[in-house]
C-alpha cells in the first residue's frame, strides 16, 4: 500500500526551524490510507516535502516527525541506526556509568526515553507511534549497549492520552531494581521499578556540583529535597548543616537513606510542607546561609502558566526573606512551559518585592546528556540559577 501522504497549511515556520510536531489544526488535506502509529509523509500546500513521522488520529499532535527527508526508508534499520547515534554521542562525551542515553526529540526519537543505572536500562515509550517500534527498540538496546537488564517504564500519564496502556514489567529476565549508583563522588539509591520518571532525575547533575563552591561551613536549607540531591551535595561539600524538605514522606525516607549511604551526620530531612515552612521561618526571623529551590513543575501546560509563575514567585520571594547578605540562593525550574527569560523575570521580581538586590554567579541546565535541540524549545526544560543577596 502506498505512504500516505498530509499536507499542511503554510505557516509552517516552526517545522522548517527543525520543530518536530504537527498539530492537527495544521492538516488541510490527507491522501491515502494509514493505521494509528503508522509513518506518513508530510508535505506544505505547495507540497513542497517537510519530513515523515507517525501519526496518531487521537492526538492534539497529530504527527511527529522522525526525519526532515520523504526519500529515507523509516524501517528497523532506520531505528537502529538512531540508537547507535544516540549512544555514541553519550560515549563521546565521556558518559559510561550512568546516563540518559536516549532524549525523545533531542535525540530524534520522540516519544522515547532510555536512562542508563550501571548496567542496567529504564525504557519509556510515550507515544503510540513509538509503541509500534517497541521491540526494534528494545533490540537495538539490548545489541548496541548489551545491558544486564531492562525495566519497562510504561506507567506514565501520556500514554492515556495516546490511548495506550499504562504499566510496568521487566523486559526479559527480572533482576534486583533497588540499585546505587555513583554522582559526583556520592553513593545514590536509584529504584528503578519505582522511584519518579525512569527511576532518578540525572539532569540536575552538574547544578548539583555546584554546591560545592558555597557550601563549605555553611547552613543550608534545600526544599523540594526529592531523594536529597543538592542537600547531600552540600553535606558532602562541608557545609556546617545541612536541612532538606520534602512534603513526600517516601521522598524523605530515600533521601535519609542516601545520607546514611554515605556518611553524612550532618545532614537531615524533614517531610513538610515547604511553603509553609518558609512563611513560619520568615515570621520567626530564622536565616540560612544557602537556601535551595528545586520544586516539581508548577506550570504543567501552557493553560496553568500565570498561575505557575506566581507560585515561583512566591516561594523565591519566601527564600529570599530567609537570606541574609552574602547569603545564596539556587533557584530552579523544570517545567519547559517556563521559559529562561520569564524564570528571570519572575525572579528579578520577587528579589524587587522582597527589598534584596541580587547579583548572579551561576546559570546552569540539564547535564549534556540531556542535549538541547534547537528549534524544539521544549528540550530546553531545566533552569537553575545561582544568585547572592548583595
Amino acid at each position: 500500500m502506498p505512504q500516505a501522504r498530509l499536507y499542511i497549511n503554510d505557516t509552517h515556520d516552526r517545522i522548517q526551524r527543525g520543530h518536530p510536531w504537527i498539530f492537527d489544526n495544521q492538516i488541510i488535506r490527507e491522501e491515502g490510507e494509514y493505521a494509528p502509529g503508522d509513518v506518513v509523509q508530510v508535505f506544505d500546500a505547495r507540497k513542497r516535502p517537510l519530513g515523515q513521522g507517525y501519526i496518531n488520529p487521537a492526538s492534539l499532535i497529530r504527527v511527529r516527525l522522525l526525519t526532515a527527508s520523504v526519500e529515507e526508508k523509516v524501517n528497523a534499520q532506520f531505528m537502529a541506526a538512531r540508537i547507535k547515534r544516540a549512544w555514541a554521542f553519550r560515549q563521546r562525551l565521556g558518559y559510561q556509568g550512568s546516563c540518559r542515553v536516549v532524549f525523545s526529540e533531542a535525540d530524534m526519537l520522540p516519544g522515547l526515553v532510555v536512562d542508563k543505572f550501571n548496567d542496567v536500562l529504564s525504557v519509556q515509550f510515550l507515544t503510540l507511534g513509538m509503541e509500534r517500534w517497541k521491540e526494534v527498540v528494545l533490540e537495538a538496546l539490548e545489541q548496541v549497549i548489551t545491558p544486564k537488564g531492562i525495566y519497562i517504564r510504561n506507567d506514565v500519564p501520556i500514554r492515556e492520552k495516546e490511548g495506550l496502556e499504562v504499566y510496568k514489567a521487566f523486559h526479559g529476565k527480572a533482576f534486583p531494581t533497588d540499585l546505587v549508583i555513583e554522582e559526583n563522588g556520592l553513593k545514590v539509591h536509584v529504584d528503578v521499578a519505582n522511584g519518579q520518571k525512569t527511576g532518578h532525575f540525572l539532569d540536575q547533575v552538574l547544578n548539583h556540583a555546584e554546591m560545592a563552591r558555597i557550601s563549605k561551613g555553611q547552613r543550608v536549607l534545600d526544599c523540594f529535597t526529592h531523594t536529597g540531591g543538592f542537600a547531600l551535595s552540600a553535606a558532602n561539600n562541608g557545609a556546617k548543616e545541612v536541612l532538606g524538605l520534602d512534603i513526600s514522606a517516601d521522598a524523605v525516607k530515600q533521601a535519609t537513606r542516601n545520607a546514611e549511604l554515605n556518611g553524612l551526620e550532618n545532614c537531615t530531612f524533614r517531610a513538610v510542607n515547604v511553603f509553609d515552612y518558609l512563611t513560619e521561618a520568615d515570621r520567626k526571623g530564622e536565616k540560612w546561609d544557602v537556601i535551595v529551590l528545586d520544586p516539581p513543575a508548577f506550570a504543567k501546560n501552557r493553560g496553568a502558566l500565570e498561575n505557575a509563575t506566581r507560585g515561583y514567585k512566591e516561594i523565591n520571594l519566601r527564600a529570599l526573606k530567609c537570606l541574609p547578605s552574602g547569603g545564596f540562593l539556587v533557584t530552579c525550574s523544570c517545567s519547559q512551559h517556563m521559559s529562561p527569560d520569564r524564570f528571570r523575570k519572575m525572579l528579578a521580581e520577587a528579589a524587587q518585592d522582597a527589598g534584596k538586590r541580587v547579583r548572579e554567579v551561576y546559570n546552569g541546565t540539564q547535564a549534556p546528556d540531556h542535549p538541547i535541540l534547537w528549534g524544539v524549545p521544549e528540550t530546553h526544560y531545566l533552569k537553575c540559577i545561582v544568585l547572592e543577596v548583595w
